[in-house]
């Protein structure tokens, strides 16, 4: 049923908050999931290349023109220091609509960000996986592998940036969010292209940004108030006129000229 201005009653708004807070915590549940069992495996393995890991890595290795090379360390250097937090901080502009809420939604998006960051390196720090040989870098790189830090941090600001235009723009925007995507995508790549990651880091990066985009999505959709998404300063809408029976003009007879 509908509001008398034909827009989604309160209860169905709120019953559609609930799906997507069901939705986004199922997500997040199974990446979690997949991204427990990839993180054992490297555990077990002690920190081993996995699957296609070592294919990839010599495949790089053996295909670096300089252009290439240039053109993958520009796009990496996207996907760490300040660039991440400043499409954040803009997402969180797209996302509100007034002053307060993008003030909000940009602290809600960054807080996202920096503390996904946080727990990121807790599991680094438990895995300890060591990264591939330095003699295949083509690139600098600092710390343990697992999961990518680059590829999470890319990742999750990707994600972010894809809820905003999608509250805002559901229907719209589209090139937008695929452009967010392969930027995020592209960045994991290079990693691997660049000799400083196996794939498994890259897809951990991926699982756990799923995972932890899951929880922050749940957390919002069920914790953040209605009018979050509404602009309390529009006008109301006014109910729509329905014309009277009969047609244009009609006074009680039959309509006919």
């Amino acid at each position: 049923m509908s509001g008398e201005d034909g827009g989604p009653t309160a209860k169905e708004r709120s019953g559609r908050r609930r799906d997507v807070a069901d939705l986004a915590g199922s997500a997040g549940i199974g990446a979690w999931a997949a991204f427990t069992v990839l993180a054992l495996v490297v555990v077990g393995r002690a920190g081993a290349p996995l699957w296609l890991d070592d294919r990839f890595h010599i495949w790089s290795v053996g295909h670096r023109p300089q252009e290439a090379v240039a053109l993958a360390r520009g796009v990496t250097a996207t996907g760490t220091g300040v660039v991440p937090y400043l499409l954040t901080a803009l997402a969180g502009v797209v996302a509100g609509r007034t002053p307060r809420t993008r003030l909000l939604a940009a602290a809600i998006g960054l807080a996202c960000l920096a503390a996904g960051q946080l727990a990121r390196h807790g599991v680094m720090e438990l895995v300890h996986r060591s990264r591939p040989p330095v003699a295949g870098w083509a690139a600098h790189a600092t710390g343990w592998a697992f999961p990518s830090g680059h590829t999470t941090t890319a990742a999750l600001t990707a994600g972010v940036l894809t809820v905003a235009l999608t509250l805002r723009a559901p229907r719209g925007g589209t090139v937008l969010r695929f452009a967010a995507c392969g930027w995020a995508l592209l960045v994991g790549l290079t990693r691997v292209y660049l000799g400083v990651h196996w794939f498994t880091d890259v897809l951990g990066g991926w699982l756990f940004t799923a995972g932890w985009l899951g929880l922050c999505l749940c957390a919002a959709a069920r914790l953040l108030p209605a009018s979050f998404l509404t602009d309390p300063t529009a006008p109301a809408e006014q109910p729509r006129q329905h014309p009277a029976p009969g047609g244009r003009g009609h006074r009680g007879g039959s309509g006919t000229g």
